[in-house]
């Protein structure tokens, strides 16, 4: 299935119309009045909850192994969960997972 040039023009600034409108919603109506305290609460979890969106389909499915489930990476993904939760540092557990994973993917080969 091909697509036009046109066509593709034609998704890009629709994706770009949307993407501006989404963040015009919060920055261009709200301004500079004050959120409320339930939605600033709320708003603290979402890279808690973008994160492993974008992390599992790399964990379970990753293109590196045409899709197949690779040892390696659901260890450095266990790995950065347990230094996570126990050093409760986001920077020591991704540097923990990173090593993990070049650690065994180097034992593994």
């Amino acid at each position: 299935m091909s697509m036009s040039t046109g066509e593709i023009w034609t998704v890009i600034a629709g994706l770009a119309i949307g993407t501006f409108l989404i963040r015009f919603s919060f920055l261009g109506i709200v301004g500079n009045r004050p959120l409320p305290a339930w939605l600033l609460r709320l708003l603290r979890y979402t890279p808690v909850a973008v994160l492993p969106g974008l992390v599992a389909p790399l964990v379970l499915w990753p293109a590196a192994t045409d899709g197949a489930a690779d040892p390696a990476r659901l260890l450095a993904a266990l790995a950065t969960l347990v230094i996570g939760l126990v050093v409760r540092n986001m920077l020591f557990a991704i540097l923990g997972g990173a090593a993990t994973l070049y650690t065994m993917l180097w034992l593994l080969g």
